[in-house]
């Protein structure tokens, strides 16, 4: 069994997705986990997948205890927890930080001994589904997790945070809260906003119109399926962070609007294509795999039989050629029983990928 940072015993309130992932990744490194929810129904099933023990009515000494709730909440279950274990580093692990500090500062049953046991992260992991169910042990590996330690903090306390990070084989950002908020705004809770107002479009689209939808309309509205009362929360808690974003995409709406309505007009071209190339430029500024700079791959899509088998048949050829995939992505064609795996390789490799995919008889679109 792999060493832990941690000594444990760890006390989990909150045994929703990332809660009960945290139990799972604690008890696979030895440390004793305990676990308690406000519903009697999820702490069973995050005790009943391994994620710990339920806190029943035992007195126990945590060395640390994980914040796992709804930010309306955080900061109210962040004294509490002060409180109730005098020695127990406290973190929380809400998407915002500015709002919950305040609130925790603020709190006039706590004293300087007790904030400086608290430390703000924030772990950039989740899923689709949510709830202990969907719970994972490696929900965590290789993702970002930002420690936000306030001014008052205590050095020993910031290093457990930074512990349970580093336990749960998660990559350490150390932040401060608002930097973080400045931070999430812009690449969580914007592309969140704009993705549910795309999709919002769609209320009152005829089906035939749906029935023509591809990745494009897919990759655009897939996390529109979100939360909506997390987000709720979210979007309220960093309202400050997010309004100026949103209204320099007003801005940019109203111009393209204008432009739209006065095509002919001189310019008008040229500020469509000034539009797109900002567009262009600002995702080329993404980083690539594993953080690296951004890097251009090249594209070459593989049409093929929607039936089981042929992705595993495609991987393998691929791989036995020893050409390695950067990014791969499916679609399928409408009315016609095939797929489209679009492969992504580095472009020095592309021109090979095709012939040895089109030798061995696959059909390739150039």
């Amino acid at each position: 069994m792999a060493t832990s940072h941690l000594a444990g015993p760890v006390l989990v309130i909150g045994t929703g997705l990332l809660g009960t992932s945290i139990g799972l990744g604690l008890r696979a490194k030895g440390v004793g986990v305990y676990l308690q929810d406000i519903s009697p129904t999820a702490q069973g099933v995050a005790q009943d997948i391994g994620a710990g023990v339920v806190l029943e009515h035992a007195k126990i000494a945590p060395e640390l205890v994980v914040i796992g709730a709804p930010p309306d909440v955080t900061a109210a279950l962040v004294g509490d927890a002060l409180l109730a274990y005098p020695n127990a580093t406290v973190v929380d692990i809400a998407s915002v930080k500015g709002s919950i500090l305040d609130a925790v500062l603020a709190d006039p049953r706590l004293g300087p001994a007790e904030t400086s046991r608290y430390v703000g992260t924030h772990p950039m992991a989740g899923r689709e589904k949510s709830g202990p169910a969907a719970a994972r042990g490696e929900l965590f590996t290789a993702m970002p997790w930002v420690i936000c330690a306030h001014e008052q903090a205590a050095a020993e306390r910031v290093k457990v945070a930074e512990s349970l990070a580093i336990d749960l084989g998660a990559t350490m950002h150390r932040m401060s809260v608002k930097e973080h908020d400045e931070s999430v705004a812009l690449i969580s809770h914007f592309p969140q906003a704009a993705s549910s107002m795309i999709a919002s479009r769609l209320l009152n689209a005829e089906g035939h119109q749906l029935a023509l939808a591809g990745n494009g309309l897919r990759d655009t509205t897939r996390i529109a399926a979100s939360d909506e009362k997390l987000w709720i929360q979210i979007f309220s808690h960093n309202a400050k962070a997010l309004v100026p974003i949103l209204e320099g995409m007003k801005e940019d709406l109203d111009r393209l609007i204008n432009t739209l309505q006065h095509p002919g007009e001189p310019g008008a071209l040229l500020d469509l294509s000034q539009l797109m190339t900002e567009g262009n430029a600002g995702k080329a500024r993404i980083p690539g795999k594993h953080g690296a700079p951004p890097q251009a791959f090249a594209l070459v899509t593989v049409v093929i039989d929607d039936k089981p088998g042929q992705i595993a048949a495609l991987l393998t050829q691929i791989g036995q050629a020893g050409i390695n995939i950067e990014d791969l992505r499916m679609d399928h064609s409408a009315g016609h029983q095939v797929g489209m795996v679009d492969v992504s390789v580095v472009p020095g490799r592309r021109d090979e990928l095709i012939n040895v995919l089109t030798f061995n008889g696959w059909k390739v679109a150039q």
